[in-house]
């Protein structure tokens, strides 16, 4: 599966789920905003993100900090957790070990509705020491397998480059950067790169 067709099934999922998760998921009323801080080994611009294909080989870390919404009433926001994947192929997800025991309920109970083309292709799913820092020149991510820097892509006057208009419901407020570091070392697969397609963007998404 190429980026462009991912996008494609994961706004269709996101938007509406419940023809894919099944009779007991569509029962579930849900809403979320999110903060998305993503790093691949795309060139920048990544071409998926705009709706064009690439069949090359996407290795990627994608950081999902959910700030509001609810599920069936309970609560999402201060939920955390990182998506390490080929696109495509496999994705494995780490959530942050801060979250007690009622929150990681919450999260498992979103995960199939909000963000099932990951679950569904996920070979494992685990919580794990997470660091995240931002400030204005770089965003920085470690996890014991995954470790990202990514700044933002000079623009005219040294300005922030941003998109708006792009084709999925995850990329709202969409802003250009670079990774400075992208590394991985897992089971699957280990990566190391630099100068490739890196953004953050807002996602909103609902049943």
């Amino acid at each position: 599966m190429n980026r462009r067709d991912f996008n494609k099934v994961l706004s269709a999922a996101a938007i509406a789920p419940a023809g894919l998760a099944g009779a007991a998921q569509a029962a579930s009323t849900w809403s979320l905003e999110a903060d998305i801080a993503e790093c691949c080994s795309c060139e920048i611009p990544c071409p998926c993100n705009f709706g064009r294909p690439t069949d090359l080989r996407c290795d990627g870390n994608r950081l999902i900090e959910i700030d509001e919404g609810n599920v069936d009433g309970a609560d999402l926001a201060g939920i955390r957790f990182l998506v390490t994947f080929e696109m495509g192929v496999w994705s494995r997800i780490y959530v942050d070990d801060r979250l007690d025991t009622e929150r990681m309920a919450t999260f498992e109970a979103i995960l199939p509705l909000g963000f099932g083309f990951f679950e569904r292709s996920a070979r494992s799913i685990e919580r794990v020491p997470m660091s995240v820092s931002r400030t204005d020149e770089l965003i920085s991510i470690t996890t014991p397998d995954s470790a990202v820097e990514m700044k933002p892509l000079a623009g005219l006057d040294g300005g922030r480059i941003t998109v708006s208009g792009l084709p999925s419901n995850v990329f709202h407020d969409y802003v250009q950067y670079e990774s400075v570091k992208h590394t991985h070392k897992g089971p699957d697969r280990e990566w190391s790169h630099s100068g490739t397609n890196g953004f953050t963007s807002r996602m909103r998404a609902s049943s």
